[in-house]
């Protein structure tokens, strides 16, 4: 504690680096990920290729990952953000395909009966009601994001993990401590947060 107070600036912005990758590449990962989702519920063929790509994306070891990218983009940041998105695909991919899917056929066809267009049944009807497994995906991406972006500073790009690599360098069990509870505390944060969303978005498609 003593360190901490000391400290509790370089915290800060390890914190803050620590959130900036994650939540960058959470987002990104959304952007790519929807349209794959749709792509995927929409198309079996389709489905089998996006599912097999994901799939192998998300076995790489993290740690690979990032230093396969050190020849492509270098150190630093973008390096972790970029192996972040691609280790969170399959996961917010697979649950907006299976959001989407998992609407009523009957309610579909009720939405097409009344002159929707495919895409305003997708952004009226399938969207709303498929959003509880949606932020379920996206619970389970973020939690993990933050988790493995303590990785981050294998790359020199910052964040949490570097307290934690430091401290264990210089055998400094208080910096490692400080590092390793504010990320576990960061993700139970989001964690419970998204789970408050989930469950009224939930009620919302009862």
């Amino acid at each position: 504690m003593n360190w901490l107070m000391r400290n509790w600036e370089s915290v800060a912005v390890a914190l803050w680096q620590h959130i900036a990758i994650s939540g960058s590449a959470l987002l990104i990962s959304l952007v790519v990920a929807f349209p794959l989702g749709v792509l995927a519920a929409r198309h079996p063929r389709a489905r089998g290729v996006i599912l097999g790509v994901t799939s192998t994306l998300y076995t790489i070891p993290t740690m690979a990952l990032l230093a396969l990218l050190i020849p492509i983009v270098g150190l630093g940041r973008t390096n972790a953000i970029i192996a972040m998105v691609l280790f969170s695909l399959l996961v917010l991919t697979r649950n907006i395909m299976a959001g989407i899917q998992g609407v009523a056929p009957d309610i579909v066809d009720a939405a097409k009966g009344t002159g929707m267009t495919s895409w305003q049944v997708l952004a009226k009807v399938e969207l709303p009601l498929a959003m509880p497994a949606i932020v379920a995906g996206l619970r389970v991406a973020a939690v993990t994001v933050i988790s493995v972006t303590v990785v981050a500073a294998y790359v020199n790009a910052g964040g949490l993990g570097t307290l934690i690599f430091e401290g264990m360098a210089s055998d400094h069990a208080p910096k490692i401590w400080v590092g390793a509870l504010t990320a576990c505390l960061l993700s139970v944060a989001v964690d419970v947060s998204l789970a408050h969303v989930e469950t009224r978005l939930g009620r919302r498609a009862l």
